[in-house]
């Protein structure tokens, strides 16, 4: 007779802290946190988010760090997975907490691919997304329709092992019908996608970086899609941080934070 499989008491959360700012949690997020007893937490999930969400507890869960950033050394993926359905087997309620939201860029697929083959329910608590924190410290609205923008592509700058790069040609193709491109991960390889982009993109496309979007120590620079890269050097703007390129980019008069940002602003490249 074949042994019934192996079921998780609980399921695992896949949880988005948001982009930085503690009070950008979701209350939902609040409660599982608060409710786990192993939470395993990415390099990009700032300590403040942390700590204001577990403050208090008089038996804090046990917190596991997984590290996860590009370019830099990481706890390999298949470990985090072994150990999230070990946990969960064990009877813990586990929490896998991901910067932003886990569903962009955040390689929930795998996880929840791990997780049910291996007999464990999942459940996603949506985060704020650093892209979108971005454009509201900047006062971009992704879809302004007074810069004729009628949609947003996320994209990533930074493909993953074994991964294609993205089509930049093509996406410089769409951003030009008046597209808002949100880069994620792209600050390393900024070069080279302003190379690829320009294809399609003239050189005075508005370009708006924020690096740490809603911390406490975020820096926002404007600048142009010829001026991208000497902006970057300039400003010493390393990751994390986003990118949006658009004409909603040059919008003024919606700037909320942007006005009380210490960070130059710049007019860099000319228009072809």
């Amino acid at each position: 007779m074949t042994p019934a499989m192996t079921h998780a008491p609980h399921p695992v959360h896949l949880v988005g802290a948001g982009p930085g700012d503690p009070e950008l949690l979701t209350l939902k997020a609040l409660r599982v946190l608060r409710q786990a007893s192993v939470i395993l937490v990415d390099d990009l999930v700032g300590e403040q988010v942390l700590a204001a969400a577990l403050e208090g507890m008089a038996a804090p869960p046990r917190v596991v760090r997984v590290g996860k950033r590009g370019g830099c050394v990481s706890t390999p993926q298949e470990f985090i997975e072994k150990l999230m359905v070990r946990e969960a087997l064990a009877g813990e309620r586990v929490v896998r907490l991901k910067g932003g939201d886990p569903l962009v860029f955040g390689r929930a697929g795998e996880e929840i691919a791990a997780l049910q083959a291996a007999g464990v329910e999942v459940e996603i608590v949506n985060g704020i997304t650093s892209g979108l924190a971005a454009a509201g410290s900047a006062g971009i609205g992704w879809t302004d329709r007074r810069a004729g923008a009628q949609g947003v592509l996320l994209v990533t700058g930074h493909a993953g092992h074994g991964c294609a790069e993205p089509d930049w040609d093509a996406i410089a193709r769409v951003a030009a019908s008046g597209v808002t491109l949100v880069v994620y991960m792209g600050v390393a390889r900024a070069e080279a996608i302003v190379a690829r982009l320009r294809g399609a993109l003239p050189a005075g496309l508005p370009v708006a970086i924020v690096q740490r979007a809603s911390a406490a120590d975020e820096v926002i620079a404007r600048t142009t899609l010829g001026g991208l890269v000497d902006t970057l050097r300039h400003e010493r703007i390393g990751s994390p941080a986003i990118l949006v390129i658009g004409r909603v980019a040059g919008q003024q008069g919606v700037a909320l934070r942007a006005a009380q940002q210490s960070a130059s602003i710049h007019a860099g490249g000319s228009a072809a």
